[in-house]
């Protein structure tokens, strides 16, 4: 559920701040390893 609201938000362009969301989600184990990797890609490209 979080990540497909990431994702949505990343594609939408909603993306203040995300880099930093994405690495506390991760550390509290609310994004597996693949989620992480791909939603920071998402945000880099």
């Amino acid at each position: 559920m979080l990540y497909r609201t990431l994702k949505r938000l990343i594609q939408r362009g909603q993306t203040a701040g995300m880099a930093e969301k994405l690495d506390i989600f991760f550390a509290a184990d609310k994004l597996t390893q693949e989620e992480y990797v791909e939603l920071t890609a998402m945000l880099e490209g």
